[in-house]
């Protein structure tokens, strides 16, 4: 006989250890059947001759698995103590059968009413807006990433999305759709927004409980990048709808033309400042304005209008050292440089393109790298050895083999170091999805052009244009058609050119989204006549203002302000002549936007919880001052900010948007927004709607 290894050994233990239980558990079944047939014989006796029902239900009983010690002896003394009243208990059970076994009987009428109550119903819970987080959303949410290191936090723009969303769905200029989902848009029957500067994230979470009626009726909680981290404005990042060239499809259609937008220069780098180390600029702000105003000869705007924002870096994959997943994804990754400059309409620009090989890893890895600058002049060119062995060379797209990498011995960390060194602290980075290059180095850079987001012949922000295509469309020149593979320098210096055109042209040239056009001939043309009236319409488009309140007002929509006198004033920037402003005491049906200025902040929460209902948007400002969050006075002003909150919720009609916003502090926490569609009248609400 074979000897049994050890493993079987236990296994055959296992088994009879199993077939004993089994044993003892059958004889314990065969107990409880023999008790349950004595039952039955003492009940059939007692039982009239009908006892049909009866029987099988103790016959059925008997084939269950067996129960509980303690619940078969409860049952054996309480059914042998009622022997003598069987019969009423067969009665009993007999009714209870009856009534489990039948289908409750409707009458038509009752049938029909029910019907359509069902029908109603339905039709009710098909025209409730709801308001969803999208994984960006969830990224940032308080309730899901408790951690502060695990989250990733929007944008104040992204609330002021939603805001616009929710006045005007798919009409608005701009789609909350990175961040959340707001269904039934047409259904929400207004939105209220309370703007709450000198608290932050730190505020809520330190002291959450102080904030009840946030907590329990304010569902959505998320972090904020707030532009008090980078010394902005609340107002203007909530009131200004932006028009950066990349950003404003819609508004390119409704206006015509971006010549406006060149007025908005510095705003990227300044939220680009919030994650990255970048010098604040010592110069006035008329210093600013001459800086950015000399532009090159060759250039007819700031090339700073073309960089990609923060935002905008995130949803293209760019790599960003931002906290939360992202921080985890980048551990490992380094930047160009220790400390950047502010870019500037001078600053260089380098043309950069990467080439890469596929290792055991799994990945791309770097196999070669070249840099040129405007003048097409190659500044650095060189091979790379992987860190781990190549599987595919991918010549017919990298161009390497492996015959042109034998005897290369620089690494990756050396191209690293080389780079931090070659790259101005201002520098430009230029180039064709410029993500992947950079997720290849595994490094981070502030200021990029991206010329597969500059331009686009497709008229789809989301599909990109080869590089290979606009070389030969814009520029005349064929590349990428040699059967060794792309050549990195050759893709470098197409990119550059391609850039140093649109700024030879206008912000919008080369793009169809932008301009609203796909074929490529109409670009061209409408490119050309630009030069002969560009003046012109940059006069004429001076005359546009572009704010969340000429927006709200559409559609004979109205809105209103309530704030301070110092609130009102920086507000006013962005209100134009082109609508129809009154203060409280006037307004009337015929005006757009009502001006409320208060005293104070309770009075201006008061009063914006009495006109809430009477506007499509509705925005209250309050500031709180420092001394008001001093160690004796922090949470009776949390307690206030807590009766604030609920006062306008209570003025809020059913299906309502309520947002409240926490501002941030400088140079320390983030902001916090908190939302949520109001479901059902509290009983505490004496607002009927």
């Amino acid at each position: 006989m074979q000897n049994l290894t050890a493993k079987q050994l236990q296994r055959i233990e296992k088994k009879k250890k199993k077939m004993a239980a089994l044993l003892e558990i059958t004889k314990l079944n065969d107990k409880d059947k023999a008790k349950m047939l004595a039952l039955k014989k003492t009940v059939k006796a007692d039982l009239p001759n009908d006892t049909d029902s009866s029987e099988v239900s103790i016959e059925e009983s008997s084939k269950r698995k067996r129960p509980c010690d303690k619940d078969l002896k409860e049952t054996y003394s309480e059914i042998s103590t009622k022997t003598e009243n069987a019969e009423d208990i067969y009665i009993s059970t007999e009714e209870s059968d009856s009534l489990a076994n039948k289908k409750p009987r409707l009458s038509r009428d009752e049938y029909l009413k029910l019907k359509q109550e069902l029908r109603e119903r339905k039709k009710k819970l098909k025209i409730i807006p709801r308001l969803y987080l999208k994984p960006a959303g969830k990224s940032a949410s308080l309730s899901i990433n408790v951690k502060s290191e695990d989250r990733v936090p929007i944008f104040l723009s992204d609330v002021q999305h939603l805001l616009l969303y929710s006045l005007h769905g798919h009409h608005s200029p701009y789609m909350p759709t990175r961040w959340c989902q707001l269904e039934k848009f047409n259904r929400v029957t207004h939105t209220v927004a309370l703007v709450v500067e000198g608290l932050s994230l730190y505020h809520f979470m330190a002291y959450e409980s102080m904030f009840s009626h946030i907590t329990s009726k304010l569902e959505h909680r998320v972090e904020v990048v707030t532009p008090t981290a980078y010394g902005g404005s609340v107002i203007e990042d909530l009131a200004a709808v932006p028009m950066t060239g990349l950003q404003c499809d819609k508004l390119i259609k409704e206006y015509g033309s971006l010549e406006a937008a060149l007025q908005t220069t510095g705003d990227v780098i300044k939220i680009l400042r919030v994650v990255f180390p970048i010098n604040s600029s010592t110069l006035t702000d008329n210093e600013n304005v001459t800086k950015e105003s000399e532009v090159p000869s060759t250039d007819k705007f700031p090339r700073t209008q073309l960089l990609l924002s923060l935002c905008q870096m995130v949803e293209e994959n760019y790599p960003v050292p931002l906290k939360g997943e992202l921080a985890k994804r980048y551990g490992n990754y380094i930047m160009t440089k220790d400390v950047y400059v502010e870019a500037s309409a001078k600053s260089p620009m380098i043309g950069l393109d990467c080439e890469m090989c596929r290792t055991t890893s799994g990945e791309l890895e770097l196999t070669r790298i070249s840099l040129v600058d405007e003048s097409m002049n190659v500044i650095y060119d060189g091979l790379v050895k992987p860190e781990n062995p190549i599987i595919d060379y991918l010549t017919r797209y990298s161009g390497i083999t492996k015959e042109m990498l034998e005897g290369v011995t620089t690494s990756l960390s050396d191209v690293q170091q080389t780079l931090r060194k070659l790259l101005p602290a201002d520098a430009i980075l230029v180039g064709q999805s410029l993500n992947f290059d950079l997720h290849t180095l595994k490094m981070m850079h502030p200021y990029i052009i991206d010329t597969s987001v500059i331009f686009n012949i497709t008229g789809d922000r989301y599909r990109k244009t080869k590089l290979q295509t606009l070389a030969r469309e814009f520029l005349g020149e064929k590349i990428q058609e040699s059967n060794s593979g792309h050549c990195s320098t050759e893709d470098s210096s197409a990119s550059m050119k391609l850039v140093q055109l649109k700024l030879a042209n206008s912000v919008d040239y080369g793009d169809a989204v932008l301009l609203g056009r796909c074929d490529m001939n109409v670009l061209k043309m409408k490119a050309e006549k630009r030069k002969s009236d560009y003046k012109l319409m940059t006069h004429e488009m001076r005359n546009y203002a572009t704010s969340i309140f000429k927006h709200a007002t559409k559609n004979q929509k109205t809105a209103a302000i309530v704030g301070s006198e110092k609130v009102m004033n920086e507000y006013s920037k962005y209100l134009t002549s082109s609508i129809n402003i009154m203060d409280d005491e006037n307004f009337d049906k015929d005006d757009h936007v009502r001006l409320v200025v208060t005293e104070n902040d309770k009075q201006t929460v008061t009063r914006a919880s009495q006109i809430a209902m009477e506007h499509a948007f509705t925005l209250c400002h309050v500031r709180i001052e420092e001394n008001k969050l001093q160690n004796e006075e922090i949470e009776k002003t949390f307690r206030t900010i807590n009766k604030w909150v609920h006062k306008l919720w209570r003025h809020v009609a059913l299906n309502g948007l309520v947002c409240v916003i926490f501002g941030g502090e400088n140079d320390a926490a983030n902001g916090a927004c908190f939302l949520n569609l109001k479901r059902e009248v509290s009983e505490d609400c004496a607002i009927c709607t």
